[in-house]
């Protein structure tokens, strides 16, 4: 419904002069002001050098109110236009959910676009952390919105397995290890002391071959690192499967330090005459792309920067044919955010190619207080606490219900909360309750179909609600677009208020036929709706709660 007075007003902006232009189409916030409302009027004044409420006039012409799309239009203001739409929409509206099912609020925006979408990759060193929960929810939740408009997606893990915390973790596991042969062994400067390794250790002495792991340290190392990188890395795919995230691809860092991917790169920048030597390090000239200053790239003693294996490895996304490449960092990569782009610009790539969905700090509350760490990694909370205390479902949902880019307190407490505060268990309840009508009146959703009255719907919460279920195509791709999955638990928090209000006041069955069975349909539709939007975020849509 919204869908196809959008594509109306677009042409329309196409016809008045002003093509691609972005505009507002919504549900006005006061009542009385119409089912939708647009800016499109004020927009189109800028290019087209009109006073917004004579574009106003021009653009209900064009429209011709009464040709079954909206039933009349007013303008308001300085140029607001409020559309009040047609029965046969609100129809029609029900009869697409129906019949799209659980492919309702799918589009096709992307074109089959292929995009990368790259999250959590956390060095394989110890437990995953809250805040690569929130990068993992965050993640998924981008992919999957990119995904239901329509781009061929790429879910990827990147392994760090490279650089000096890897050999930390070794040494910290070969201190246990001699702890557990009984020596008194300390931790080293900058180690690991969770208790995990305790556990690695124990498992390491029973499961590998004495010989391979015999003192001294050094000749033991490489054993070690294979070991304890394999064994993190079970436990993070196990526990992101229990999260409901799942990878495509896993890239290796170690794999980008390989010599003849150096060598190619640092070919392509000397070509372009982008490097230049300097103290006897080799200096990419990343200033000349926005950046402000100069980025070494090969240090004085001739290793490599971070930044160079990681500008190979989005090189290597693009080779691979991607059109654009997401990555989801922590805030304190914010800084990393422009060498990289002036890397990737003097490669040649659109600016468009590279694009970073920033994840905030996470600080957690239980029981009243701020928790601080986990006994098992020694000095953060786990993602695998949070999930124990209060389920996949809840956690994914609280960390998708606020902007990534900003700070955020999970409330343990208010999520474990089993009334309608706690946002998730009230859209989950949402669910169950149309599902509970079709249980109760022993009919199964499916076999609900139309055709019905809308006369039959006597109550203003019946079309009320119908016009917001329209809505949901439209929050899909407006969060596709922003990369916001944070507008759709917004979206469906306003479902879900709406449903327990009609589910209240609107009483299903043993009403009269045609009003019990058009409310039959409407739950179905709504049912349907409620699944697909927790659906989309990774979520299930309970039948019972």
């Amino acid at each position: 419904m919204s869908d196809a007075l959008r594509e109306e007003l677009e042409r329309i902006a196409g016809v008045l002069g002003a093509p691609n232009v972005s505009f507002v189409l919504e549900r006005p916030r006061g009542e009385g002001h119409g089912d939708l409302a647009t800016n499109l009027a004020m927009v189109l004044a800028g290019p087209l050098r009109s006073k917004p409420r004579t574009l106003a006039e021009r653009v209900l012409e064009e429209l011709k109110v009464g040709h079954g799309l909206v039933a009349r239009a007013e303008i308001a203001g300085p140029g607001f236009i409020n559309f009040w739409l047609s029965s046969d929409q609100l129809i029609k509206t029900v009869e697409e959910i129906l019949e799209a099912g659980s492919d309702f609020g799918r589009s096709t925006l992307g074109n089959g676009r292929r995009v990368n979408v790259e999250f959590v990759s956390a060095n394989p060193t110890g437990p995953l952390h809250v805040g690569h929960g929130r990068g993992a929810a965050l993640g998924d939740g981008i992919a999957s919105l990119l995904e239901w408009t329509g781009h061929d997606v790429t879910r990827e893990f990147y392994i760090n397995d490279a650089g000096v915390q890897v050999g930390r973790v070794v040494e910290s596991l070969w201190a246990r290890m001699r702890q557990a042969l009984g020596e008194d062994f300390p931790i080293p400067d900058g180690g690991y002391h969770g208790e995990y390794l305790i556990e690695a250790a124990e498992r390491a002495l029973a499961e590998l071959p004495a010989a391979s792991i015999a003192p001294p340290l050094e000749a033991a190392a490489p054993a070690l690192r294979e070991f304890i990188l394999r064994v993190q890395r079970e436990e993070q795919d196990a526990l992101l499967l229990d999260f409901g995230v799942r990878f495509d691809v896993y890239g290796s860092e170690s794999a980008m330090h390989e010599a003849d991917r150096i060598a190619r790169l640092l070919e392509q920048f000397r070509d372009r005459g982008l490097t230049f030597e300097a103290d006897g390090a080799l200096w990419l000239r990343t200033t000349d792309f926005g950046d402000d200053k100069d980025r070494v790239l090969r240090k004085s003693d001739g290793t490599y920067t971070y930044l160079l294996p990681d500008i190979v490895y989005h090189a290597d996304k693009h080779d691979r044919g991607f059109d654009r490449a997401i990555d989801v960092w922590g805030a304190d990569h914010h800084g990393y955010i422009a060498r990289m782009r002036a890397a990737l610009a003097a490669l040649g790539y659109p600016p468009e190619f590279f694009e970073v969905a920033m994840v905030q700090l996470v600080k957690v509350m239980k029981d009243g207080e701020e928790v601080r760490m986990s006994k098992r990694a020694g000095d953060f909370v786990t993602l695998r606490d949070l999930c124990d205390w209060v389920g996949a479902d809840a956690a994914r949902y609280f960390f998708l219900m606020r902007r990534g880019d900003t700070p955020f307190i999970f409330d343990v407490d208010l999520a474990r909360a089993r009334t309608e505060e706690n946002p998730v268990f009230y859209v989950q309840m949402a669910h169950a309750r149309m599902s509970g009508i079709f249980r109760v009146a022993d009919i199964d959703p499916e076999r609900v179909t139309g055709p019905f009255e809308i006369a039959a719907l006597t109550a203003p919460e019946d079309t009320d609600l119908i016009k917001t279920l329209a809505l949901f195509p439209g929050f899909v791709e407006r969060a596709a677009e922003g990369r916001e999955p944070h507008r759709v638990t917004g979206y469906l928090e306003d479902l879900a208020r709406q449903v327990h209000g009609w589910y209240h006041r609107c009483r299903v069955l043993g009403e009269p036929p045609a009003t019990e069975h058009a409310r039959l349909v409407l739950a179905r539709a709504t049912r349907t709706v409620l699944a697909n939007g927790l659906t989309l975020l990774g979520l299930t849509a309970p039948d019972r709660m």
